[in-house]
């Protein structure tokens, strides 16, 4: 059993790795801009802080195991977040990503592509600003995982692929439910394999 924080309990994502973490026996401290809207579970505490007030936020990572972020990127800062968890000596972090940054093509990413949805390029375009900086950290154990194209409520199927930079597809398209990457990103925190590395999931 580990000892997590996780940020953005509440959300589409962070609610099903919520879940998930408490399912498997984790101990979890729920960080969210509204408490009362986390989940209640087993092994869950849900706390409030502004994750803009990096000590605020040190002060309550101090003590995990692991932290992991599930806060879109155009509502949080890189600075605080992983300045937060640096100063709070968690040596584990895990981001859930966006997929934008995957390549569809050799150095060709998807955000790129000229059908890409103007209403997500924004969040887009932090997630893959936060990856690359990311990618300059080496004093955090970290790893990104990006989901598939359509990111979406589902089925819990434990049936999926991983992959590394590029896109994951199939004959349905790309996608893959919130369910499923919570699996997935679980996983990677009990058994590390992408260490300092994004990866991605996907059917």
């Amino acid at each position: 059993m580990a000892n997590v924080a996780l940020i953005g309990a509440s959300g589409n994502a962070g609610s099903r790795i919520l879940k998930e973490l408490s399912d498997r026996g984790h101990a979890v401290t729920a960080i969210a801009r509204r408490p009362d809207r986390v989940a209640r579970l087993p092994g869950v505490v849900a706390v409030a802080v502004n994750l803009f007030d990096h000590p605020a936020l040190a002060e309550i990572l101090r003590g995990h195991d692991a932290a992991i972020s599930a806060v879109h990127f155009l509502a949080s800062d890189f600075d605080a977040l992983v300045g937060a968890v640096r100063d709070a000596g968690v040596g584990r972090y895990l981001v859930v990503g966006g997929a934008g940054s995957l390549e569809v093509a050799p150095g060709q990413r998807l955000i790129d592509e000229p059908d890409f949805p103007a209403e997500y390029k924004g969040e887009a375009s932090a997630g893959a600003a936060f990856l690359d900086r990311l990618r300059k950290v080496d004093d955090l154990d970290w790893t990104f995982l990006s989901p598939s194209a359509l990111f979406v409520p589902g089925e819990r199927t434990g049936r999926f692929r991983l992959g590394r930079d590029t896109l994951l597809a199939n004959e349905d398209g790309s996608s893959i439910s919130f369910e499923d990457y919570a699996i997935a990103l679980v996983d990677e925190l009990e058994r590390p394999a992408h260490i300092r590395q994004r990866f991605t999931v996907g059917y």
